[in-house]
């Protein structure tokens, strides 16, 4: 269609948000359908952070506010990165979105010419490269293996860089793997990057405190001080916080950067919802002891899903250290015969097949760049990721 812009086709609509949607339909059709793409939590609001938007609405805080965030969430932003990352930032080096994916998504706007590149191990989420193509950047998608932990080596990331390279992406802990880099192998990595001064680093710490097993999280800008001043520390409140409706992200890093995204920001969304930051203000403040609670639940989920996935015939699955996903393998299955006469040939024939056959909803590892996979989201009740994987575990065992 002439009429839509030419940059339109260059991405594609987001896998995740397709697969939910596609399983609400399918269940408003009357379809008994366990959807396990999105993610998102559970869990609700915690109540402090619902009154203090209450309270917020009640002292009219209902105006335009400034452009990348009101001062009381700037300083709270500022205070959460010195205390739980050792950073820190001014308030004229943090910036306010309406989500962390709009905080991204205004980086790179910022930031990308014609012919610049950016590097993104894969698998990813499947926003970056569709955010660097919009932008008019270059994806440079750099394989990791499951031997790796799905991580980015140093020597890969050396071969990655060019004289074109102006950001690595780096998800910690990773959408759609779970995995999540110790301190030691983030300096690996900021060993290399020290040495390449026009390359800067875009962090994605959004699910920085959904860690298990003791894993101990670090961000890049606090293992090598060095690169301070060429990162861009990304998080937010959707995912720790259960807050993903109400949309904020937030970010630390150079000021010229932030007041670039601010200029962004100003002429395409604005402020980010006055109620949702005086929230965060809380979520970020106040205690925090929801939030073991809440990681106690997700290692129990985390534990049956990968349990009984591995009880299926020709899957395969990694048990990760953080997040809310796992990624399975599916390579057992390819090649045969779904119970539709269908043969395997792809993980998206796989998630198709399991979503008409059984009724499960899962995401296709080809939409993270990386297969014959699939992702499940387990961040939802115990009893329904049971179901789940029985049948998951009843169709795979009815490939023939």
């Amino acid at each position: 269609m002439g009429f839509l812009a030419a940059s339109l086709s260059r991405i594609k609509p987001s896998a995740t948000m397709a697969v939910a949607d596609k399983a609400r339909v399918l269940k408003a059709a009357g379809r008994d359908v366990i959807g396990l793409g999105a993610g998102e939590p559970d869990f609700d609001t915690p109540e402090n952070i619902k009154q203090a938007a209450i309270k917020a609405i009640e002292r009219g805080e209902t105006k335009y506010t400034a452009v990348d965030g009101i001062p009381e969430l700037k300083a709270a932003v500022a205070r959460k990165f010195k205390r739980e990352n050792d950073l820190t930032y001014k308030p004229s080096q943090i910036s306010i979105g309406v989500g962390s994916k709009h905080v991204l998504y205004n980086a790179l706007m910022a930031t990308l010419n014609p012919g610049d590149e950016v590097v993104i191990p894969v698998p990813s989420w499947v926003s970056y490269p569709e955010m660097v193509l919009l932008a008019g950047g270059t994806p440079v998608e750099v394989k990791t293996t499951e031997e790796s932990g799905y991580k980015l080596t140093a020597e890969a990331l050396a071969r990655a860089i060019t004289p074109k390279t102006k950001w690595l992406i780096l998800n910690t802990p990773s959408n759609p793997t779970g995995s999540a880099y110790t301190r030691d192998e983030l300096k690996t990595l900021t060993d290399v990057l020290v040495k390449h001064e026009q390359v800067y680093v875009l962090t994605d710490d959004i699910y920085e405190h959904l860690v298990y097993d003791d894993f101990l999280f670090s961000t890049v800008a606090q293992v090598e001080p060095k690169l301070y001043d060429r990162t861009l520390t990304v998080n937010g409140v959707s995912k720790a916080y259960c807050m993903t409706g109400w949309r904020i992200g937030f970010a630390g890093g150079p000021e010229p950067l932030i007041k670039a995204m601010a200029t962004v920001q100003s002429q395409s969304t604005s402020n980010p919802c006055s109620i949702s930051q005086w929230a965060s203000v809380e979520a970020l403040d106040g205690p925090k002891d929801f939030i073991p609670r809440n990681n106690k639940a997700f290692k129990e989920r985390r534990d049956l899903v990968v349990s009984m996935l591995n009880q299926a015939n020709g899957l395969h699955c990694p048990t990760p250290v953080g997040a809310f996903y796992v990624f399975p393998s599916c390579a057992g299955t390819m090649g045969k015969t779904a119970p539709s006469g269908k043969v395997i040939n792809n993980d998206e024939d796989f998630v198709t097949e399991l979503l008409d056959a059984e009724g499960v909803a899962v995401v296709q590892g080809s939409a993270f760049g990386f297969g014959p996979n699939f992702r499940i989201s387990y961040a939802t009740a115990a009893p329904v990721l049971q179901e789940a994987c029985e049948r998951i575990q009843r169709f795979c065992g009815n490939l023939t």
